[in-house]
């Protein structure tokens, strides 16, 4: 992993985290900054997809015609399945 810029902070964590950090950075064989930076990187990524399923269901939660299939295009899609028996 290259990194261009990086950010120097301090932060204050849990003894509990800070130990557990700590194990796993050693068992994968990372530098706590990059644990750290790793960690934080998918949990942004991870919050994101949130956002964005929450903004979806709020515009389509408004109006739920909008997420319906229009009735004809709904009768043209079941008869080009045609007839099969299920049971």
């Amino acid at each position: 992993m290259v990194i261009l810029a990086a950010m120097k902070t301090a932060i204050s964590i849990p003894d509990d985290v800070f130990e557990g950090a700590e194990r796993t950075a050693e068992t994968l064989g990372m530098s706590r900054s990059e644990l750290y930076a790793t960690a934080v990187r998918e949990f942004i990524e991870r919050y994101r997809s949130v956002d964005v399923t929450e903004r979806l269901d709020k515009v389509y939660g408004e109006d739920d015609s909008l997420s319906r299939l229009d009735e004809r295009l709904q009768t043209l899609q079941a008869y080009s399945l045609g007839r099969e028996d299920w049971r």
